[in-house]
């Protein structure tokens, strides 16, 4: 079977300092992966050199058995790649279904249109209502993005990177700061997301983490310490060492 997400070999310094040490793991269609490890293992490195965000130093990264670690950002986009951020990148002033929009509008040839009128493209608008109804957030679609909580912000990013369709989905933090009601709504949505989408996520609220994972990864000093499925790797004296020092 052809992994979703292979990365060989993967390697990334700055200043000489590895941040991404000889990194090889794969994620299979469909499967729930989790990305733990202690601050500054080198995870949302990973990230960004999984979408292009940083060039790599070395090493080979497929999506679906193509190498895409050549390409742009928005080129490993277009091949089903997306992914949320830690910190929260949505435009305050505009409206949430403005926000979700502009994602639907990155994936089509409107991009490059920088000045065209949306009036005739109502159909983007309608497709972000019913984005934005997948995440319960379709009552507020009108409401600017500054005038709702942490919380539903964090669905609407979400929600953006859902509408690209994504095979493949990147989720860094996606709990981070919410309360327990909005960790729980969130934890939901990650729930529900169809089988047809992978999902790899980076999140340090373990136990909410792990109720949603199938196989963890742990990262250490940019090196892949552990990997395996989930009860397997959090047993393992190799994780204690880690979190605990034993």
């Amino acid at each position: 079977m052809t992994a979703a997400l292979e990365i060989r070999g993967l390697r990334k310094a700055f200043g000489g300092l590895p941040a991404t040490n000889n990194v090889s793991l794969a994620v299979n269609a469909g499967e729930r992966r989790l990305i733990i490890g202690p601050n500054g293992a080198g995870k949302t490195t990973l990230f960004n050199l999984i979408t292009g965000d940083l060039k790599r130093d070395a090493g080979t990264i497929h999506l679906f058995g193509q190498e895409v670690q050549r390409l742009q950002p928005h080129q490993r986009a277009q091949r089903g790649l997306a992914r949320t951020y830690q910190i929260i990148t949505l435009f305050a002033q505009d409206t949430l279904e403005h926000n979700l929009a502009l994602s639907l509008l990155g994936m089509t040839k409107l991009r490059w249109s920088m000045f065209a009128s949306l009036d005739g493209h109502r159909h983007v608008y309608d497709e972000a209502r019913a984005v934005l109804a997948r995440v319960g957030l379709e009552h507020l679609a009108a409401r600017p993005v500054s005038a709702v909580s942490y919380g539903e912000k964090r669905r609407v990013e979400i929600a953006m990177a859902l509408a690209q369709k994504p095979r493949v989905l990147l989720l860094d933090e996606p709990l981070a700061g919410l309360s327990r009601e909005e960790r729980a709504a969130v934890s939901r949505l990650i729930a529900g997301i169809s089988r047809d989408t992978t999902v790899v996520m980076i999140e340090h609220d373990m136990d909410t983490a792990l109720e949603l994972a199938e196989t963890v990864t742990l990262l250490n000093f940019g090196k892949v310490i552990v990997d395996g499925l989930r009860d397997e790797v959090i047993n393992d004296q190799r994780t204690r060492m880690v979190y605990l020092g034993e």
